[in-house]
């Protein structure tokens, strides 16, 4: 009597290549008191445009920032379409939605954003001042 084999696990060249065209990150940020801009990062949004992504979206909130992420909660639960990305992206004023680039050696589009959101806590967000009151 002889034991199965158990499988053994992909090779990286036997899976796929994540569908990463289609992957849209987007940095929300919100103004930021001591230096007079929205440019304090409070989320990453990543959407797939592909037909039938599934899931088509993570929202990944920054830490500890929730009472500043206020304003970009109340607008996502509105919805998320192109339409309010591109409207969003023409805004000026407290709340900035900003395009980044996908990262490299993204697995899939959580994975890509949470490596986005790994570069904003240990390079963006410790260069920026202490928030007023904060």
């Amino acid at each position: 009597m002889s034991t199965p084999t158990p499988p053994q696990p992909e090779t990286p060249q036997e899976r796929p290549a994540p569908a990463t065209a289609t992957w849209q990150l987007w940095i929300l940020t919100v103004w930021h008191p001591a230096l007079g801009m929205a440019v304090d990062p409070v989320a990453i949004l990543a959407l797939d445009t592909a037909e039938g992504a599934d899931p088509a979206q993570h929202t990944l909130w920054v830490p500890l920032v929730y009472d500043e992420a206020n304003p970009w909660r109340e607008r996502l639960a509105e919805g998320i379409s192109p339409e309010r990305i591109a409207r969003w992206e023409a805004e000026a004023g407290a709340c900035q939605i900003a395009p980044a680039a996908v990262p490299e050696g993204a697995v899939d589009l959580r994975h890509a954003a949470e490596l986005l959101l790994d570069v904003l806590l240990g390079e963006v967000i410790p260069a920026l001042p202490p928030r007023t009151g904060a």
